[in-house]
């Protein structure tokens, strides 16, 4: 069994260490950011970034992406003095996709690759569909 990774987020007062797992407890949450889990649900009404899933049991479910975000947040409340709304405004910006990043290239609708693609599922729907029948 290898051990798991975890993802260092420095800031200026402490350091958050997160687990590499897929989903987080409100509880466990708490303790990683130092933080009460009231102002964790706080936060995710002020936050549209912040969404953990709700568990069968109601239980919140933050993912990793999440406590990157709390750890964030806390950094731009508690470290740089933002108010929540100036908070909300930096993070916003800050998901903003890359406008110098090019999009990804795909191939026109009657590009050669595209017809080749297109044959390619014909011949295996065709196979499927004779191994129904057949």
């Amino acid at each position: 069994m290898s051990p798991r990774k975890k993802t260092a987020i420095k800031s200026n007062t402490d350091e958050v260490l997160i687990p590499d797992k897929l989903y987080f407890r409100i509880g466990e949450v708490a303790t990683l950011c130092r933080l009460p889990a009231y102002v964790l649900r706080f936060w995710e009404s002020e936050f549209p970034q912040l969404k953990p899933v709700k568990s069968s049991t109601g239980q919140r479910m933050y993912r990793k992406r999440d406590v990157e975000n709390v750890v964030r947040i806390k950094q731009l409340l508690y470290e740089q003095g933002f108010t929540i709304v100036g908070a909300r405004q930096q993070l916003r910006s800050e998901m903003k996709p890359d406008k110098n990043q090019g999009a990804i290239p795909f191939p026109t609708p009657n590009s050669p690759d595209m017809q080749r693609i297109r044959q390619g599922l014909r011949e295996i729907l065709t196979l499927l569909s004779t191994r129904r029948t057949g």
